[in-house]
């Protein structure tokens, strides 16, 4: 069993004892129930892993002192940005959470044509926070010490005409390459995927004329949730720490 890896926005430096904020605190002591002496491992989103020891613990106060910085390699060598039109329900949840896991470095959430999710002012900060927070509990899972960056959402159009990064692809059933007839990325991919319904052939057009190619997965159409996790998948296993 592997140690528990807990996220805290402290500065961690070796020899320091911490007293860790009260979610992660109760998680470690109701649900993961650990004692005084257990080991865990801390992370700040600073690319480094600490390990430590629990010094005292109770319901909703956990303190442990850290003992050493690990070396640790959980980052892929190509960095993933993934752009995903917002949708409706725990779709881009769920996206979100399986593609930290599977390494991404960046997230776009974009309005598009078709979404018709309506988030603005408050609501919309909400929902950017929702999405760190999963952002997190995701790198606790996985057990990357480096949290990708969530960024605003916005509209389509206007980012589209500035997204300049590294090797620019956008999903589509009808596209003729495939991942594996395209050549190997030198250092990041920024990955666009529509929502559900897909984007417009107006977007799509769009994002062809900024430097996006179009590529399919297949010949089956997948949801909006389920297609950045076979396309990273893929990536990973082509050019990335999967191979």
């Amino acid at each position: 069993m592997r140690m528990p890896h807990i996220y805290t926005p402290q500065v961690l430096t070796s020899g320091k004892i911490i007293t860790l904020e009260e979610a992660p605190s109760r998680h470690i002591s109701q649900v993961l129930r650990l004692l005084p002496d257990s080991k865990l491992s801390l992370f700040n989103g600073d690319g480094q892993q600490y390990n430590a020891c629990i010094q005292s613990c109770s319901k909703q106060t956990v303190e442990a002192e850290i003992v050493s910085v690990a070396k640790t390699k959980t980052e892929t060598p190509i960095q993933f940005t993934l752009a995903l039109g917002i949708s409706k329900g725990e779709r881009v949840d769920y996206a979100l959470q399986k593609a930290v896991e599977l390494g991404i470095s960046g997230f776009t959430p974009l309005f598009t044509e078709r979404t018709v999710v309506k988030l603005k002012g408050e609501r919309l900060e909400r929902r950017l926070h929702h999405w760190q927070k999963i952002a997190i509990a995701a790198c606790e899972q996985s057990g990357r010490n480096t949290i990708p960056s969530i960024d605003a959402a916005q509209q389509f159009d206007n980012w589209v005409v500035n997204a300049k990064q590294g090797t620019q692809l956008i999903l589509h059933p009808n596209a003729t390459p495939s991942l594996n007839m395209l050549p190997v990325p030198d250092k990041s991919v920024l990955l666009l995927i529509g929502p559900e319904g897909g984007l417009s052939k107006k977007e799509i057009s769009i994002a062809e004329a900024n430097g996006f190619t179009s590529v399919r997965l297949g010949p089956r159409v997948l949801r909006t949730e389920t297609a950045p996790i076979a396309a990273l998948a893929a990536m990973q296993a082509l050019w990335g720490d999967f191979r």
